[in-house]
């Protein structure tokens, strides 16, 4: 890591990499890196507070001439056959799989991700392409028997037009390519704001994308000032379809401003996820799961557990299991691979204090962590407080960190309607080895996703997404395509 740092403070990022042209401070417009007319906007490791380099920031003009660059490639993307749009994603894949460890090296210094996870995360973002590249050949016309005499019905789906990814900070590479894959296997082409904290994973997709053969102008990645850049697209009628990663607030705003030009929207909005752990369930197991589902991307994750009911009868131990196993983990830079890295920015590590602060305040019992941790000033120690009350800030709001607040339960149908007690409904965890239960309560909760006696359910194949406030449509699988086309249909007489 000394040598590390050294080259980085010296000679950047680029030079840590094996392939330099990955690493790129320009926005990606049509068939080149576009300067923008604003000043470039500052990006700071997270582990170290040091500039790591600076991103084009775009104006509101070349924001909107971006989306001018994604309706001319449309007319030559749409066009493509099927197969040729497929060969172009598998390309775009292998690039992506080649690329991995400096992908990774890309997103620990900007994001302070551990190493291992920014690793996993190109695989998770390289899987999508690879899946969509598949699925780009399957939608086909459907025939329908017909309703009148003397006539054929057939009914198409085409690509619905160019499409507005804006992505977050905490995934930086999967965000956009489960987005954009779809996107573009259903023949629509893209434009991209990636996060100004986050942009230099974008850029790098961006650059393999026109290695494996992407017609300019097919995948945009602009940035700049999110309102800057947003803005000219909500108003645009050539911008179509709108998905959307990040804060339920946010979320509400653009569907105010979809609303002009009734564009189609997919979101994937803010989580509170419940931890469920029953009696019957096997301890050491629901203790190992919790771990995961509360500290990976140091807990800044919209599937991360956030409250934690356990049945009474297990509580005492459930609690003292769980506290020693935070007390276990490692905290340090994204590149010295710890279990925890530091928090994305000052707001998100004074959310973890405050709300640390208030369960305290309201009668909670810190077991683990609590405060800053002494590897740096945006390093937050990973935290279990129990006994936590039930109008406590964290058991309301998501702490989008690594603290994790427990309370007990003494019943089926209590457990259920204090998880639900939500406007999020994203992912749920429950474990338990009563399979009665599990059916009951897999139907009762009111979340998209509810994962049994494990934490990892996500992938390429699975509908991602979630009930009431926590977001609209879905993400991967095949659904995963729908947003991104229109449906026609066609009655001919055939006579």
């Amino acid at each position: 890591m000394a040598n590390r740092s050294v080259v980085l403070k010296e000679q950047g990022i680029g030079a840590l990499l094996s392939d330099p042209e990955l690493y790129c401070e320009f926005a990606m417009v049509g068939d080149r890196p576009e300067a923008g007319a604003l000043e470039p906007i500052a990006v700071h490791d997270p582990a170290t507070g040091r500039q790591v380099g600076s991103i084009a920031a775009f104006d509101a003009a070349q924001s909107a001439a971006a989306v001018d660059s994604a309706q001319r490639a449309f007319a030559v993307w749409s066009e493509l056959l099927p197969q040729e749009r497929s060969a172009i994603l598998r390309r775009w894949f292998e690039l992506m799989v080649e690329a991995r460890e400096d992908l990774a090296i890309i997103m620990s210094l900007e994001q302070g991700k551990p190493i291992s996870e920014s690793r996993g995360e190109i695989d998770y973002a390289a899987s999508f392409v690879e899946f969509y590249a598949e699925e780009t050949k399957r939608p086909n016309i459907e025939s329908v028997t017909s309703h009148l005499p003397d006539a054929e019905v057939e009914i198409w789906r085409e690509p619905a037009g160019v499409a507005a990814l804006i992505t977050p900070w905490n995934f930086p590479s999967a965000m956009i390519t489960r987005k954009a894959a779809a996107a573009l296997a259903a023949g629509c082409t893209c434009v991209v704001h990636p996060s100004s904290e986050t942009p230099f994973s974008a850029t790098a997709l961006a650059v393999l994308a026109r290695r494996a053969g992407m017609p300019a102008g097919a995948f945009n990645v602009v940035t700049g000032s999110a309102p800057t850049i947003v803005e000219p697209w909500m108003a645009d009628p050539r911008v179509r379809v709108v998905s959307f990663t990040g804060s339920t607030e946010i979320g509400r705003l653009l569907y105010r401003q979809s609303a002009t030009t009734v564009k189609r929207l997919v979101m994937e909005l803010g989580g509170h996820a419940p931890f469920i752990v029953f009696a019957d369930a096997d301890l050491d197991q629901a203790v190992s799961e919790a771990v995961k589902a509360k500290f990976a991307t140091s807990g800044q994750d919209c599937l991360g557990a956030n409250r934690f009911f356990v049945e009474r009868g297990v509580y005492e131990r459930f609690c003292d299991k769980f506290a020693a196993a935070a007390d276990r983990l490692s905290v340090g830079p994204g590149l010295d691979d710890p279990d925890i890295g530091p928090m994305m920015n000052q707001k998100a590590f004074d959310k973890q204090v405050e709300h640390v602060e208030d369960a305290l305040a309201k009668g909670g019992r810190l077991l683990a962590g609590g405060k800053g941790h002494a590897a740096g000033a945006l390093f937050f120690s990973p935290t279990v407080i129990a006994d936590v009350a039930a109008d406590a800030k964290i058991m309301n709001e998501e702490t989008f960190g690594p603290v994790a607040a427990i309370c007990p339960f003494d019943s089926e149908a209590e457990v259920i309607a204090r998880a639900n007690d939500t406007e999020y409904g994203l992912v749920a965890y429950l474990h338990t080895n009563n399979p009665r239960r599990i059916y009951r309560a897999s139907r009762a909760l009111q979340f998209g996703m509810v994962a049994v006696n494990r934490t990892k359910v996500t992938g390429a194949p699975i509908p991602f997404g979630g009930y009431k406030q926590s977001g609209i449509g879905r993400e991967g699988a095949r659904l995963g395509m729908e947003a991104f086309t229109e449906v026609k249909y066609v009655c001919r007489d055939w006579r």
